[in-house]
């Protein structure tokens, strides 16, 4: 993180140079020495980092060479507001004019001055740099012995792992016995291996190195090693490793030549060791990369003797998927523990008899929940209540309330505190600025993933890569965090696609720590805050019930002047935000970041928002806003506009400005109860088509005919396209129109009315089955609407992952089933009155890679037949409101995968068989006998069975 922001000062600084770089005039060689001498000290800074922990200077030292970037970038930012704004017939003409005017000279004597101020800092700053890498003998080059420092700690760390007593070890049974198995059955000659997967902390070492030693394995392999790899692994040291290892299993001399081995050679030595010795099973643990696993494969053969077996420990998903792509290979997630085995855990290493006195049980419950079956976190944080004194309960509360405190001044936890360190500081700079980023959000708080990355991007923590989107690039970013188990996803999107994710709260505390330690961002709640000493740079006003509107009191008046992001997480107290809200528009005229999505904001937006020339990112989502004024034409930088769930049905003509706009949304829901119902959209300005740069266009309003459905047509960067109240006549148009959208993956068309009202929704026009492109990217269709067939083009799309089809009304010759079945990558199906047939056929080979299917709404369906080899994957069936299906789907046994059946509301005389004939001769349980969870749910004016009815679940 320490790099981050220079590095993107520097960028900035470098742009400007490079394209308005004249209209600095004499301060051009001012700020290019400011350029220069940051981009020295920012390839050290990474170095700089890792050290800092052990030496309170240097920390000083990164504080201040973060400082004077911003600093830097605040008067750049002025620079430009001031001298961009003036009307000219030219821009440069009017820099020209400007100048020569007294009021502009004495600013530009003032940006001058503060120039100087900067240099003079720098300069200062630079001396430290020269310094501390004479003092510490590092360079920019020399992050690799760095690196090996941090090695020999994380060693010592996994070493205490590893020495845990097996007294103590809970929970490990049933995995241990299912990785032996894994590893001891077949008797195939292909290598086999097996990746065990998980956050740090989760036991993974512990779990293998049980499996590694247990007696059965050991006979099995009479060829055994177990090498620990971490972040920083030397490749040849990794080999060298190895073959001691080896020859020490074997009881036979290590030979000295391995020394002055190439890598090739060591390779080929492990090679043909392992070729002539018996069967081997060898550990890597702690590997952290893929190019490992692909380089190390090739010095791990086959051999005649069969059976081989290699075991990796990683935190990252990728490493464990790739290593066992090739061998049939077995990947187990580590879970954390289970409520009891982490209770079983906790008491243990606290209780000398392993039982919690009374009077301790509900504060040490709430201890527990913060670990959240973490083994590491239950064994540091029990060792820290070890110390407590039993008798006194007011000890352990002091330690729930403030476990936060603890992880910073405790050397207790400190084993965690390091883990988490390495594995932060094995991330580069941008992965580091987006993690802190979480500490924006308050404790088990499910974060929206769409907001969250187009926060990243309004932040500038996101660079463009040639080829892809920014968002699609932040989405890497996000899933790269997910893969090294740093955030874990909680809900998914089609493909996928995370949408929801949170934080495990011990992480959390780490990254408020390191957060705190950047002054990456201040965050209130209403209650009397501590305002940094430093410039707040990001504030964040969280959910709280207190009614404190005296926190501004307790700050310098020129707190907000730097301002540069302000979001609100959560509900929060209208008064305290409106009186928040006021302060930061009336002082902080650098903002770009501004977030007030859920905010309970007047139904007017403030006049002040459209003074803040830097303003990149708006979001004024499920807010009471209804009106958007012209003055939205001022903020041309705006990239980012979400009136998503408002009041807002149109847009004025001057939103046409925003020409660097990539993501608009604008919508109602028709009924917030049910979303099948769709939004209602916003009308646009007639000449649309010229915002060329969106790539987010969310719910048009297409009831003024053709002229707007052609406009569309002109941008083609879209990938996300909604449109609402599409006429009968015009589809056709928007045929056209959709052909020229390359680059669309989403596409949602509601057409005007709603159930029976609806208008025919006709998109079977020979445009679209020519492009080709459209075809191939789209992966997610949603239709609205009555259709009198399904539309040709729908058959082709190969890359579709998700469709939903709503109040269709097809009738019974129009099977919707024939268009879709043998789409390859169909992952989703959802009809909701799509279809009024009597009975649905899924037939053999049908829908292969189908795993969720939710049917609704379809008053006529009285049947539903599986034939054997349909729907071969599907893992969720969801029966809704479907009351003539009075059996349930002929050949659902052959549904080997289901993990999950829901039965909504359907016919009494199907759900009264599902409750009396609960025996294990009855054919409809012997039917789903093989799905661990069956749930049934009547209508409410049942009230017997009016709620969820499980009828047998194994979760």
């Amino acid at each position: 993180m320490a790099e981050a922001v220079p590095s993107f000062v520097l960028d900035q600084l470098s742009t400007f140079l490079r394209e308005e770089g004249r209209l600095l005039g004499g301060l051009r060689q001012e700020f290019q020495f400011i350029r220069d001498e940051l981009g020295h000290m920012t390839s050290f800074l990474r170095v700089a980092e890792a050290k800092e922990e052990d030496d309170p200077r240097l920390q000083e030292w990164i504080k201040q060479v973060r400082e004077a970037a911003y600093d830097t970038e605040d008067i750049l930012d002025e620079f430009v507001a001031r001298f961009a704004r003036h009307p000219a017939t030219g821009f440069y003409g009017s820099v020209r004019r400007i100048f020569s005017s007294i009021k502009n000279l004495r600013a530009h004597h003032r940006v001058a001055s503060e120039i100087q101020s900067i240099k003079s800092r720098i300069k200062s700053i630079s001396e430290g740099h020269q310094r501390y890498q004479s003092e510490y003998g590092l360079s920019a080059q020399a992050s690799h012995s760095l690196s090996a420092v941090n090695n020999t700690t994380w060693r010592y760390i996994r070493d205490d792992a590893l020495l845990v007593e097996e007294a103590k070890l809970v929970g490990i049974d049933q995995p241990k016995k299912r990785l032996i198995s894994q590893l001891l059955e077949g008797d195939d000659y292909q290598l086999k291996v097996v990746s065990v997967v998980g956050m740090g902390g989760l036991g993974k070492t512990t779990l293998v190195k049980k499996v590694h030693d247990d007696l059965d394995v050991r006979r099995h392999f009479p060829v055994r090693a177990w090498v620990t790899v971490s972040q920083t692994y030397d490749f040849q040291d990794v080999l060298k490793d190895l073959i001691r290892q080896l020859h020490k299993e074997g009881k036979k001399p290590v030979p000295q030549s391995i020394e002055s081995m190439t890598t090739t050679e060591l390779k080929e030595f492990v090679k043909d060791f392992l070729q002539q010795a018996g069967r081997y099973a060898i550990v890597f643990d702690d590997v952290w990369d893929v190019e490992f696993w692909n380089t190390i494969k090739f010095a791990l053969p086959e051999s005649s003797h069969g059976g081989n077996r290699v075991m990796l420990t990683t935190r990252i998903a990728d490493v464990a998927s790739a290593s066992c792509i090739e061998s049939r290979g077995f990947v187990y997630r580590m879970e954390p523990l289970s409520i009891e085995d982490s209770w079983t855990l906790f008491c243990n290493k606290i209780f000398k008899d392993g039982n919690c006195p009374g009077h301790l049980m509900d504060v040490a419950k709430g201890i527990l929940d913060k670990c959240e079956g973490l083994p590491l976190a239950i064994v540091a944080i029990s060792g820290l209540l070890a110390l407590k004194d039993v008798d006194r309960t007011e000890e352990w509360e002091v330690v729930r309330r403030s476990l936060g405190g603890e992880l910073e001044g405790s050397g207790r936890l400190d084993r965690i505190k390091e883990i988490l360190f390495l594995s932060y500081n094995d991330l580069p700079w941008h992965l580091k600025t987006c993690l802190l980023y979480l500490s924006i959000y308050p404790e088990d708080y499910e974060i929206g993933c769409l907001r969250l990355v187009n926060l990243w991007i309004g932040e500038r923590f996101v660079e463009g890569r040639e080829g892809m989107s920014i968002e699609d690039v932040a989405r890497g970013y996000l899933s790269e965090l997910v893969n090294r188990s740093l955030i874990q996803v909680t809900k998914v999107f089609y493909e996928g696609t995370p949408d929801t994710c949170q934080i495990h709260d011990l992480v959390r505390e780490f990254i408020l720590l390191k957060s705190r330690e950047q002054n990456m961002m201040t965050v209130t709640t209403g209650q009397p805050t501590t305002w940094p000493p430093e410039k707040v740079r990001r504030l964040v006003l969280r959910s709280s019930s207190s009614n404190n509107t005296q926190h501004h009191q307790q700050r310098h008046n020129d707190c907000f002047d730097h301002l540069r992001s302000f979001v609100t997480v959560g509900y929060t107290n209208l008064l305290l935000s409106k009186m928040l809200l006021s302060e930061v528009l009336g002082s902080s005229k650098l903002l770009k970041v501004l977030d007030l999505g859920g905010h309970e904001a007047e139904e007017e937006i403030p006049n002040e928002i459209f003074n803040l020339f830097h303003l990149k990112h708006l979001d004024l989502s499920c807010t009471r806003v209804e009106r958007v004024p012209k003055a939205i034409g001022k903020l041309q930088h705006l990239e980012f506009l979400d009136l998503g769930n408002t009041r807002v049905r149109e847009l004025p003509m001057e939103i046409l400005k925003l020409q660097k706009l990539r993501f608009l949304r604008v919508y109602q829901l028709v009924d917030p109860s049910d979303d099948d119902y769709g939004s209602h959209g916003f009308k646009a300005p007639t000449n649309m088509g010229g915002l060329l740069a969106l790539e987010v266009l969310d719910n048009i309003d297409a009831s003024s005919g053709p002229t707007i459905i052609k406009e569309i047509g002109k941008l083609t960067q879209l990938r996300e396209l909604g449109i609402t109240k599409l006429r009968r006549e015009d589809g056709k148009e928007l045929c056209s129109s959709l052909a020229n959208l390359t680059s669309l993956r989403e596409l949602s068309v509601d057409s005007i009315g709603k159930d029976d009202d609806h208008e025919i929704i006709d998109l079977n026009h020979p445009s679209l089955c020519s492009s080709s492109s459209f075809l191939q990217s789209l992966r997610m269709l949603i239709l609205r609407g009555r259709l009198e067939k399904m539309p040709q083009w729908v058959a082709r799309l190969h890359g579709l992952v998700r469709i939903d089809l709503n109040w269709s009304g097809l009738r019974g010759e129009e099977d919707p089933l024939d268009s879709l079945q043998h789409l390859p990558r169909l992952g989703e199906m959802n009809f909701c009155g799509s279809y009024q047939g009597e009975g649905l056929c899924f037939t053999a080979g049908g829908f292969l890679n189908l795993k969720r299917m939710h049917l609704k709404g379809m008053g006529g369906l009285r049947w539903m037949r599986v034939e054997e080899g349909a729907l071969p994957h599907l893992q969720k069936l969801y029966l809704e409101q479907l009351p003539l299906l009075e059996e349930l789907p002929l050949g659902i046994q052959h549904l080997s995968q289901l993990q999950r059946l829901s039965l909504y509301e359907m016919s009494s005389h199907l759900r009264g068989k599902l409750l009396d004939n609960r025996k294990e001769e009855s054919e409809d349980y012997a039917r789903i006998a093989h799905i661990p969870n069956v749930f049934k749910l009547g209508p409410a004016s049942e009230p017997e069975i009016g709620a969820v009815h499980v009828l047998y679940s194994e979760t």
